[in-house]
């Protein structure tokens, strides 16, 4: 019962925002100007600040760990590859390719991971070592889907081309490299500095989340209501499912399970649906999955914690 609770109050908040986004452009008080403002705004400005926020106050130096961070990445790495190569084999329209890989292999690591770690254990703990071997494949890794994927997808080595350039210019891949620099030369921002990014970063996931609400299209989010189903089930379920007990089995424990129950099994980010809208991808199917995700997550992540308690690797 502590368990489902505590999900409830992670996610309950999340999904909340979205529908009161939903109801405020119904009401017409949102419009689609601002949707697209809003959404620019986070990919360039808000969400950028937020990650080098929180990889700039982590210290990696001190608190590394080379094997948790390499099974991260190497972990995010098969999910990736492999969604992408199933997908490309069975879904028929391939217009929601790009939108389908990305949303299903992505969770809210960075927003949700550290929040969920420290109500739990007090403490960020190893919630930033996940974000650092995580976060940056996830954005790469978006890129390269979105990029190859999109309405204007071209060809051969344009498109590796594009998707280099995509990459080295993507704002959000830019804030975590600096947020890595600022970590290891242990650099201390002067605090009218760090203040004005903080009210910046605190201002990211309400407005990407008010932005999906607004932007969500209900019928034809109904119309992709079996891909959005099985974006949800692989994000949820299937990942966790897969590589929780082979993390358990290389002896992470605790945190290190917690923050992996994040990376592997949270909702979607809400930093796809920015990603999909601004790289010409389908933003319907991408609100869509983030929506369900997060209003599903609080059955999941219970079903989660609760088995790992009862298995005796989370204390």
């Amino acid at each position: 019962m502590e368990s489902l609770i505590y999900s409830v109050n992670a996610t309950f908040p999340v999904f909340s925002v979205i529908v009161i986004g939903y109801i405020l452009k119904q009401i017409g008080m949102l419009n689609d100007n601002f949707i697209d403002v809003a959404n620019k705004f986070n990919f360039k400005v808000t969400l950028p600040i937020l990650l080098f926020m929180d990889i700039g106050s982590t210290n990696i130096i001190k608190d590394f760990d080379g094997k948790f961070v390499l099974f991260c990445a190497v972990v995010t790495t098969i999910c990736f590859w492999t969604i992408w190569y199933v997908t490309k084999k069975i879904m028929k329209d391939s217009s929601m390719t790009g939108a389908f890989v990305q949303a299903a292999f992505r969770g809210s690591a960075a927003v949700l991971g550290i929040a969920f770690v420290q109500n739990i254990y007090g403490d960020a703990g190893m919630a930033p070592l996940m974000i650092i071997g995580a976060v940056p494949l996830y954005n790469i890794y978006s890129v390269i889907v979105l990029t190859f994927e999109g309405e204007n997808k071209e060809k051969g080595r344009n498109n590796i081309k594009k998707a280099c350039i995509n990459i080295i210019k993507n704002p959000i891949i830019i804030g975590i490299l600096l947020g890595i620099l600022e970590s290891l030369l242990n650099i201390k921002l002067p605090k009218m500095i760090d203040k004005t990014l903080e009210n910046f970063a605190v201002m990211a996931s309400p407005l990407a989340l008010v932005a999906i609400g607004a932007g969500f299209e209900g019928r034809k989010a109904l119309a992709k209501i079996k891909p959005t189903l099985t974006a949800s089930l692989v994000k949820l379920v299937a990942q966790a499912a897969l590589f929780l007990p082979l993390a358990a089995y290389f002896g992470f424990r605790d945190q290190k399970l917690i923050a992996l129950i994040v990376m592997l099994g949270s909702p979607t980010t809400a930093s796809c649906y920015i990603m999909a809208k601004n790289m010409n991808n389908d933003g319907v199917l991408t609100s869509s999955i983030v929506v369900a995700t997060t209003l599903l997550s609080a059955v999941t992540l219970t079903m989660w914690i609760f088995i790992l308690k009862r298995l005796g690797f989370v204390v």
